[in-house]
């Protein structure tokens, strides 16, 4: 089984700009946001991409990001590509978070606040992910997630230190899925339209 697998993160969104903590929480696009999604799905139709299935996150800032890239709405919203819950943190100010070598060494520092183990989310992403890949056999797929759900199914795939740059809005990392197996080929920057191959 084969298929061609694209994830993307959202667009910029009011709490982007205010440096709060979404989560599982929602905040619209912005403007800039808007126009960001649809400047990535020009630049995927550049590179000659069409797309048989289209998934995202229930968040609204994925399902936004995704009509507004693709001009569709024939997609599935899953829960498994919903952003990491942060607990309490949700909504607070982004310098709230621990530095990130304190997370790396606990692994469950939201859980104790009422949010989400890595490892619970890097599980969650790579079920969800795997489950999309098998049911597309022989597709290219676009799924919309978010930048820590990004992050967490690379640690799940061990391909972390691949990717040593935050995902930007509406960047998307590309995966060839056959036996099993997620490989990461390319990093597309598509508001900078440049790629960096992985692999």
């Amino acid at each position: 089984m084969t298929a061609d697998i694209y994830l993307m993160r959202h667009g910029q969104t009011l709490f982007n700009v205010q440096k709060r903590i979404q989560g599982w929480s929602d905040s619209p696009l912005t403007e800039e946001g808007i126009k960001q999604a649809k400047q990535a799905g020009n630049y995927l139709k550049q590179l000659g991409l069409t797309f048989d299935s289209l998934y995202c996150s229930t968040a609204e800032r994925a399902s936004d990001t995704l009509e507004l890239a693709t001009g569709r709405t024939d997609y599935r919203r899953l829960k498994g590509l919903k952003e990491m819950n942060f607990g309490v943190y949700e909504g607070q100010q982004e310098y709230l978070h621990p530095p990130y070598k304190v997370r790396q060494e606990t692994g469950n520092y939201y859980e104790k606040f009422g949010g989400e183990t890595d490892r619970a989310v890097q599980e969650r992403l790579l079920k969800t992910m795997t489950a999309i890949a098998e049911a597309e056999t022989g597709k290219t797929v676009l799924a919309v997630s978010h930048a820590g759900a990004l992050a967490q199914f690379l640690l799940a795939l061990g391909l972390e230190k691949k990717l040593t740059f935050f995902p930007g809005n509406c960047c998307v990392l590309e995966f060839h899925y056959e036996a099993g197996k997620f490989n990461l080929l390319r990093f597309i920057d598509t508001l900078e339209e440049k790629i960096i191959q992985l692999n």
